[in-house]
């Protein structure tokens, strides 16, 4: 028997926004980085909070949110007898403020926070998920948080916050996206909830992520790559994920590489790796993660006349995106030497193995196996 829960009240689109000015009389605590002070994009909360309203901004926040930074946010959070969390920004606020509001009802017996989740990049999903992804930068080590209790209540969803992302940010986050809708639907955890959420985020993926890397005005194909992002994440908060993330969370530390950039290293490596696991008879069809890959082409209208073409039509597909959005594909090319992969090769294999999200993974993994994808992925 599974379980589905879906606890967010969602505000999309142009407006959403809007929201904020129902707020009356609450003490507001505010998790955002200093970028979306300093360029003033939190007036966007600020000129819509009623003045009955008091507010206390929590800027410290850094891209991997380390254990020291939570351990403020909470002493700062309790301190200012909060009854009303809002995150704004990308997913280092949301996850920073997620682990705060955990942590400071756990530990320090806080009743349950309301909390509102607004998402400024289109990528992580984390205003609908129970994740929070928190760094240890002493071991270079990302520790991914699963609890219930994280869940905001709402999560506003408006484009207008999306227009001044770099595109190279757009690319990465938008990569992230993908990542996380593929490695639901093939998730052994999968379902048919999951996959009707995993299948319109892929498609909103490939068919808006180009546009909104071209122009980020473009406010149409950024309000869908907001909703797909959202849609992957309600998709894997059912499925968890798989060894993609399991790898990234560690290289990505270890590497100093943008999540979402390593996660699009990855992809391609860790579909093959999986659709070439034939276990019973060996016979093709025997492969459900191939085939789940080839079911993946034929949604996207890509040539799969059987499992193993599918799979390659994918795995072309999913590289040509990333020619389009002048991505890396190599770890050579994002500055990691021979040396470097070789000196930190079998600490993330043994980390990727122990990561939460490689539990789900359709191919059970060995730390060889990690190896040689890592192998592929410095020069292929």
């Amino acid at each position: 028997m599974d379980k589905l829960s879906i606890k967010a009240d969602l505000y999309m689109g142009q407006g959403a926004m809007d929201r904020l000015t129902e707020w009356r009389n609450k003490r507001i605590f505010i998790v955002t980085d200093p970028f979306i002070v300093k360029s003033g994009m939190i007036n966007m909360v600020f000129d819509r909070l009623h003045s009955s309203n008091e507010q206390y901004i929590f800027s410290n926040i850094v891209p991997d949110p380390p254990v020291e930074i939570v351990t403020e946010g909470v002493e700062a959070l309790s301190s200012f007898n909060t009854d009303l969390i809002i995150a704004i920004g990308g997913g280092s606020a949301i996850d920073a403020a997620k682990a705060m509001k955990l942590f400071a009802q756990k530990l320090l017996n806080q009743r349950d926070i309301p909390f509102v989740a607004i998402p400024t990049t289109s990528g992580t999903g984390s205003e609908v998920t129970s994740f929070s992804v928190i760094s240890d930068k002493q071991k270079n080590i990302k520790y991914p948080l699963v609890s219930n209790d994280m869940l905001p209540q709402e999560a506003i969803l408006d484009p207008e916050l999306t227009k001044s992302v770099p595109d190279f940010i757009t690319a990465d986050t938008g990569m992230d996206v993908l990542t996380h809708a593929i490695e639901s639907y093939v998730s052994t955890k999968a379902n048919d909830i999951s996959d009707a959420l995993a299948e319109k985020a892929i498609k909103l993926v490939f068919a808006y992520l180009p546009r909104a890397f071209k122009d980020g005005n473009d406010l149409e194909a950024r309000e869908k790559m907001h909703n797909a992002s959202c849609l992957a994440g309600m998709a894997f908060n059912i499925t968890s994920l798989g060894l993609n993330h399991g790898i990234a969370h560690v290289a990505g530390a270890k590497f100093k590489i943008a999540h979402g950039r390593m996660n699009a290293i990855l992809l391609p490596h860790v579909i093959e790796f999986n659709a070439d696991y034939k276990p019973g008879y060996g016979k093709e069809e025997s492969n459900r993660a191939a085939v789940r890959y080839a079911e993946i082409s034929k949604i996207l209208g890509l040539p799969s006349p059987n499992a193993k073409s599918g799979v390659r039509s994918l795995v072309q597909a999913i590289k040509q995106l990333q020619k389009q959005l002048n991505m890396p594909q190599t770890l050579r090319e994002c500055g990691v030497d021979q040396a470097m992969l070789e000196d930190m090769r079998d600490s993330i294999a043994e980390g990727a193995l122990k990561d939460g999200c490689t539990a789900t993974n359709p191919r059970v993994p060995t730390a060889g196996d990690v190896a040689e994808i890592l192998n592929k992925m410095f020069q292929f």
